[in-house]
């Protein structure tokens, strides 16, 4: 007898369905999957053998054949599980085939037949919302019900299921209690207030945060460089729905949800270790998975000692930083991942640290330091719309009592900042000044006579790339928006150019 169950997989952050035929016939028992299975799915031959046994089902002493559909496509993972027992259970008249039919079924089976949380279950949803209702693992179904109008019913074990589909047990659908707008601080126990001086870099990391500008912190080591860094996350705006239920769905993809199911419903903040390899950074592996350049979505990918990480690992931030978006290719697949990110970067000016520290002298000579700067390239400061220059404090500024802005303050502005950018972008695909093309630039971030003319002779003076033309338009377009302005006058150019410090002759 066969016996069909549906199910799906997925790939990337798009989900597709499959089909978990189930033929039971007369042989020497063997259980067989093909289609495609990684050992993981091979290995499902002895955990749901066990499952249907110890769930108190009599497991068929015949020869079971199941085909993972479509065969042309490699499955990887122990979700299919749930199916395959299901199925064998159908096909050995235990379970309705036409009930069978109305649920599609994914999970992973302990051997007593309890279920296991699996990943992707949102990405699965997200993709597949308009088909069957779903039966998961009650540790996936919160996550699952985030996606709008999705029927997700949760269960415990491999009985509750079978119970379910024979009538003898009911089940309610899961109700997420996430709100559909996210308006919790992020601020934590750090705050801006803490920080004593460096208002120009706050002032920086306010813009870069409300256009989401990519940022570098240049300055000796225990100027507060790390300090400021740290301190972003106070400021971030809250994450809409849409941008939660993405952002959650690569964090299922990567497998980094808790075990209770937990959305991510604040902008990430990831700073990994400069020891990080490309492929980390990047995301890939023999089943493409997110990167850290992914898994910083829609919030702030902070690099401190820039210059330390390998330089391999570096120049794959180009196409993400430009593009909002990393295609990792295989021989027979692509994945592409979003990467909305805001950069921000950390580093010394030199290898000692004390280039333009006034109060220590530096100890490296001219070729340690073009060689220590030279690690970053010249396309990747393309890249970066802020060089910001953090210098050491002095003891008057230490001890001074005067109070400092909160992060609350700033967080508002920047809220009011992002509203301005989300009312003119309405009709665009993008909602920050950062991801303007030329196009967009000649529409929104229109020069006064007096701006023009600045620009013009700082593009002359300073000897800027097309790039770097262009990024000061869109600094100074947010600059602008900070101040509820609608043209860029001259002050705004002024203060854009103020940023871009590596574009300077002298610090080359």
């Amino acid at each position: 007898m066969i016996a069909k169950v549906h199910s799906a997989a997925y790939l990337g952050i798009e989900a597709y369905a499959v089909s978990i035929e189930v033929d039971v016939s007369h042989g020497l028992p063997q259980l067989n999957v093909v289609g495609l299975p990684d050992t993981s799915i091979k290995e499902a031959r002895e955990r749901v053998r066990a499952a249907i046994k110890n769930s108190g089902y009599s497991f068929p002493a015949d020869k079971i054949t199941v085909n993972l559909a479509p065969a042309d496509i490699k499955k990887e993972g122990s979700s299919f599980d749930l199916p395959i027992a299901l199925g064998i259970l159908a096909a050995h008249e235990v379970l309705p085939l036409a009930r069978l039919q109305q649920y599609l079924f994914l999970g992973e089976l302990a051997l007593d037949g309890s279920l296991r949380a699996f990943k992707g279950a949102l990405i699965i949803a997200n993709s597949l919302d308009s088909t069957k209702p779903f039966v998961f693992p009650e540790l996936n179904a919160r996550e699952a019900c985030l996606q709008k109008n999705a029927r997700v019913y949760g269960v415990n074990t491999l009985r509750e299921v079978v119970e379910f589909l024979q009538d003898e047990r009911e089940l309610i659908p899961v109700v997420s209690d996430l709100p559909k707008n996210n308006s919790g601080s992020a601020c934590g126990s750090m705050d801006f207030a803490d920080v004593k001086g460096q208002e120009v870099a706050k002032r920086a990391l306010e813009i870069a945060v409300a256009g989401g500008h990519n940022v570098l912190l240049i300055g000796s080591p225990g100027a507060g460089k790390t300090m400021l860094a740290r301190r972003i996350p106070s400021i971030l705006p809250p994450l809409t729905f849409e941008e939660t239920v993405e952002l959650t769905k690569i964090y299922s993809a990567a497998g980094h949800l808790s075990e209770h199911g937990t959305l991510m419903t604040a902008p990430p903040f990831r700073s990994p270790h400069y020891s990080i390899s490309p492929v980390a950074l990047a995301g890939g592996g023999s089943w493409p998975k997110p990167g850290e350049v992914s898994l910083a979505h829609h919030g702030i990918l902070f690099l401190d000692e820039f210059p330390e990480f390998r330089r391999d690992a570096i120049e794959t931030l180009r196409t993400p930083l430009e593009d909002g978006q990393i295609t990792i290719s295989r021989a027979k697949k692509h994945v592409t991942y979003p990467s909305i990110i805001t950069l921000v970067a950390s580093m010394n000016p030199c290898p000692c640290g004390y280039l333009t520290d006034t109060r220590r002298k530096c100890r490296c000579s001219l070729s340690q330091i073009q060689k220590y700067q030279m690690k970053i390239s010249g396309p990747i400061l393309d890249r970066i719309d802020l060089h910001i220059e953090v210098p050491a404090l002095t003891y008057q500024t230490l001890k001074a009592e005067d109070p400092a802005e909160s992060s609350f303050s700033i967080r508002e502005r920047i809220i009011a900042c992002r509203n301005r950018q989300t009312e003119r972008f309405l009709k665009h695909p993008f909602r920050l000044n950062a991801r303007m093309g030329t196009r967009e630039i000649k529409l929104f971030a229109r020069l006064s006579s007096e701006g023009e003319k600045l620009l013009g002779s700082a593009m002359k003076e300073l000897r800027l790339s097309a790039r770097a033309y262009y990024k000061i338009l869109k600094l100074a377009r947010t600059i602008a928006d900070l101040e509820g302005a609608d043209c860029l006058e001259a002050g705004h150019i002024a203060e854009a150019i103020q940023y871009r410090s590596l574009d300077r002759q002298w610090w080359h």
